[in-house]
């Protein structure tokens, strides 16, 4: 399965994310609520969990089921009944704890038993004719690498040949971070339940989820009425905040956008940048770069506006601009840092990227009206750590970023996650292998900038920016795959985005 076509399934998943550690809570609040059991809820998991295995592999004759010793088994207990009672053949391992189950867990385990289902240990041989692999070892509470002897069933399911279903999480994913400590399981599909977790969507968790599915277990009515703390953005988001122009509008409704780098054989960073707030519907894109990049970016753009850069036109610039972006290809050097310098002071929305990023970590400055927009490598400078201790927590790495700059933190990568100074949180759940190539940052800050010149809050254009662009990237990737992808390639098909009234039938 492609990373686009799993990308395609995300598009009935909620829009609400929660943290792992608030599930627990959340689902006895609604069971409560609800009047119902947490046992009836482990079954309404275990039913869901089943009819999805059939509807994604309806052939499949032999399931092999590995249970944990809690309530990620307790699922998996109630997957073996129902495939049993539908004349499926089943083979369940379990791995035994030193402790006694929980209590549902316990139910569904007792309720198997009775049906005549038989416990294998899990360290058997295997069968060999599996025709899908059932995961239920870990579940979201899962803080460590696995140990014996789940790691060692981890490792033997990789190996084997059946595709891989998870339950809830695939095991050794961790659902607070999206990191993996240890050995995980490689899933197929993998159908979470009541609600998202953040280690779905962001760190590795593409790598290892499949096709990603959610399934509320009957308490959607509910979750709506509670308060999300973080949010999933993809394509189907963009109506709420691009919304067609009116017949009437003129380029000077649409704003004017100041777009500052390019140093020595750095021409392709900014004209990126450049065209991408065009594309991107900016009204008016100035460029500020060095003189010898005035012709190509004229040849290659005529509808921007180029300039030398100097201290007369970066003060006129900054006062006829909206909305100020700095950073691509400005290089580190004293052309840069002067026009930073300049441009620090200024009080109108601004984004900084690139080697503004690599200066400001230099003299780092708190302020509110700008957006930053990292990579890991980028927001590890920033925060004076490694690039290892930005994945190994992505979220805590976005929220340390807003505390100590300000404004809102793109904090870009897989899974990207929105933040803001007032506590806003989002993941673009867009995107695609394809993307990791030189360019498509700059291309990112320019629709960003855009965004923004058109009205848009910092955060709101963030967001917005960065599902136009993983989407346009989509786009692409499902018609020429996503090896050899330039970054000049989203502009074909970013209007379908930023006129999202397209994209639904054109997309």
């Amino acid at each position: 399965m492609t990373d686009h076509n799993q990308r395609e399934n995300h598009c009935s998943l909620p829009h609400s994310v929660w943290p792992a550690q608030a599930i627990g809570t959340l689902e006895r609040a609604a069971a409560d609520s609800l009047g119902i059991s947490l046992y009836e809820l482990m079954q309404r998991a275990g039913s869901a969990a089943f009819h999805r295995i059939q509807q994604c592999w309806p052939a499949a004759r032999h399931w092999l089921i590995l249970c944990g010793h809690g309530n990620n088994g307790g699922d998996g207990y109630v997957v073996a009944r129902l495939a049993q009672a539908a004349g499926i053949e089943v083979t369940l391992l379990a791995c035994e704890g030193s402790g006694p189950l929980p209590e549902e867990a316990q139910a569904a385990r007792a309720a198997w038993l009775d049906a005549g289902g038989l416990i294998h240990a899990a360290d058997v041989s295997w069968p060999d004719n599996v025709d899908v692999i059932v995961d239920a070892l870990l579940g979201t509470g899962l803080n460590r690498p696995p140990k014996a002897p789940y790691d060692d069933v981890i490792r033997k399911a990789n190996q084997h040949d059946a595709p891989v279903f998870a339950v809830d999480i695939p095991s050794g994913l961790l659902a607070s971070t999206g990191t993996t400590p240890g050995e995980v399981i490689n899933a197929s599909a993998t159908l979470t339940f009541i609600a998202l977790k953040p280690g779905l969507l962001t760190g590795k968790a593409r790598e290892y989820t499949g096709a990603l599915h959610c399934d509320a277990l009957g308490l959607d009515a509910w979750l709506a009425g509670q308060n999300p703390p973080m949010a999933r953005y993809d394509a189907q988001s963009l109506c709420h905040w691009l919304k067609p122009r009116r017949a009437t509008a003129h380029k000077g409704d649409h704003g004017r956008l100041l777009v500052i780098g390019g140093d020595h054989g750095t021409a392709g960073a900014i004209r990126l940048a450049g065209e991408a707030a065009l594309r991107a519907g900016a009204g008016l894109v100035r460029v500020l770069t060095h003189q010898e990049n005035i012709a190509p970016l004229l040849t290659a753009c005529p509808e921007l506006m180029v300039q030398a850069l100097s201290p007369a036109t970066l003060e006129a610039g900054l006062e006829w601009a909206d909305v100020v972006v700095i950073g691509p290809g400005l290089g580190q050097g004293e052309w840069g840092k002067k026009a930073l310098k300049k441009v620090e002071n200024c009080l109108k929305p601004m984004l900084w990227d690139a080697d503004a990023l690599n200066l400001l970590a230099i003299s780092p400055e708190k302020r509110q009206n700008r957006i930053i927009t990292p990579h890991p490598g980028e927001a590890a400078r920033l925060l004076n750590v490694k690039t290892a201790d930005i994945e190994s927590d992505r979220l805590h790495a976005a929220q340390r970023l807003v505390r100590r700059y300000g404004g809102v933190v793109v904090l870009k990568g897989a899974g990207t996650i929105i933040a803001s100074q007032q506590g806003e949180m989002a993941f673009a759940d867009v995107g695609n292998a394809g993307m990791a190539t030189g360019g498509m940052g700059d291309v990112l800050s320019g629709i960003i900038g855009a965004l923004s010149a058109q009205k848009l809050s910092l955060y709101d254009a963030a967001c917005a920016g960065c599902v136009a662009h993983g989407a346009a990237a989509d786009h692409q990737a499902a018609r020429y795959g996503t090896r050899g992808m330039l970054a000049s390639d989203l502009f074909s098909g970013l209007h379908l985005f930023v006129n999202p009234e397209m994209s639904n039938t054109k997309a």
